[in-house]
């Protein structure tokens, strides 16, 4: 990387870091069960909802003991099922149309990141009518208070819950808008491990490994703080301990709970020391190919740890001894190393691949100029890489020639 760039990377992630505890971050109010939603709904004089969620949740009747819970409450509540994943510009626009002609004072996200992020953006779009998604991307586009937001998380990984951020894809640009303003973060967040139960074991465990990088690239950037290092290190350990015990058993109550905790965790972790390298590559990944991001994150964490080396070595260490994968008496590099195999082993045990098959070699220019875009001079990554860096790394993670 260009030496004055680097330098200007470093004083724009400084001067960040300086400002964290004076910049708006809030967290949103825990509501405990599902169950309990409508009655505080009442309490908050909400008469009109909008449910927003995929067709697949629906489909398994995942939303409708809530949809006649709202009923009986007298809460009328539309319902919009149209997200897919990585949603897309006119699933926004769709469901910003389905809120303004429903009349309806909150809206409801119910399910995944894919869910949420639709539901934030279409937020944003209705708090600023004139400014497409497109013109969103990028840190505090949006500046203008959105309708209230109720996560309600289905799956354990994505922390959009918790989060300012929301990624939205343009088809026809095979491009990711990442937005990013504190007035995405929910206002609520109902975090009631039953929904979470049975959630098949592939996606438990690929939004596991989206939870762990979070807390991971939160972890060992430059822009941490007492509270983002500990939240960082409690999803770590719940992660190793819960991760492989919900993958196995979807039924697991107390690793369902345990896993919805570390995906909070990170959520905060990460919403303020932001995230790194891996997150730009899956996002383009996403972009390019529609790969779920969590399945990119899974498959490309271990790669960038190993390319960092000894610019992270000393924070993996850390983490490795907090998790109970290294002694204390590990040296920081074996400490390190014991952390970076923890992941490859955890991922192979749950059948998550060591190679992203999708890629083509002509794709990779572009996609490599997209990841660095949106990370320098955001990510404050342990090691600065520019767009030609990040073009070996797509490389590594192609299939392996036999």
């Amino acid at each position: 990387m260009n030496a004055f760039f680097k330098l200007y990377c470093r004083a724009y992630q400084t001067v960040f870091r300086l400002a964290l505890p004076v910049l708006p971050y809030r967290e949103p109010r825990i509501l405990g069960e599902l169950k309990d939603l409508p009655l505080f709904l009442q309490q908050q004089k909400i008469s009109a909802v909008l449910l927003i969620t995929d067709k697949p949740l629906r489909a398994l009747d995942m939303t409708r003991g809530l949809e006649n819970d709202l009923s009986a409450h007298g809460i009328a509540c539309a319902v919009f099922d149209d997200v897919v994943p990585n949603p897309t510009v006119q699933n926004v626009e769709d469901c910003r149309a389905a809120y303004l002609e429903s009349g309806a004072q909150a809206m409801i996200a119910f399910g995944g990141g894919s869910v949420m992020d639709c539901a934030k953006a279409a937020g944003a779009r209705v708090a600023r009518p004139g400014k497409p998604v497109q013109k969103m991307g990028g840190l505090l586009k949006v500046l203008r208070k959105t309708p209230m937001l109720i996560a309600v998380p289905t799956t354990a990984g994505t922390g959009s819950e918790t989060t300012l951020a929301a990624v939205i894809t343009d088809p026809a640009a095979h491009h990711k808008y990442p937005i990013n303003d504190f007035v995405l973060i929910p206002d609520y967040a109902v975090l009631d491990y039953r929904v979470t139960l049975g959630l098949p074991p592939m996606i438990t465990a690929t939004t596991g490994m989206d939870a762990m990088t979070h807390a991971v690239e939160a972890y060992i950037g430059r822009s941490t703080n007492a509270l983002t290092r500990a939240m960082a290190e409690e999803a770590v350990v719940l992660i190793v301990q819960y991760l492989q015990r919900a993958w196995r058993d979807g039924s697991d109550a107390e690793a369902r709970a345990k896993m919805l905790r570390a995906a909070y965790c990170a959520g905060i972790a990460f919403t303020r020391s932001y995230v790194g390298y891996v997150h730009g590559v899956a996002h383009s990944l996403g972009g390019r190919y529609g790969v779920p991001h969590g399945l990119a994150n899974a498959v490309i964490l271990p790669y960038f740890l190993e390319e960092y080396g000894p610019s992270c070595r000393k924070k993996l260490a850390r983490l490795a001894r907090k998790a109970g994968l290294a002694g204390g008496n590990a040296s920081d590099s074996a400490a390190a190393q014991a952390m970076i195999d923890w992941i490859k082993q955890a991922n192979a045990a749950m059948g998550i691949p060591t190679s992203i098959p999708e890629i083509r070699k002509e794709d990779i220019p572009a996609m490599a100029a997209y990841a660095a875009k949106e990370s320098n001079p955001l990510y404050p990554v342990p090691k600065l890489m520019d767009r030609h860096e990040l073009e070996a790394m797509y490389l590594k993670l192609m299939p392996k020639e036999v």
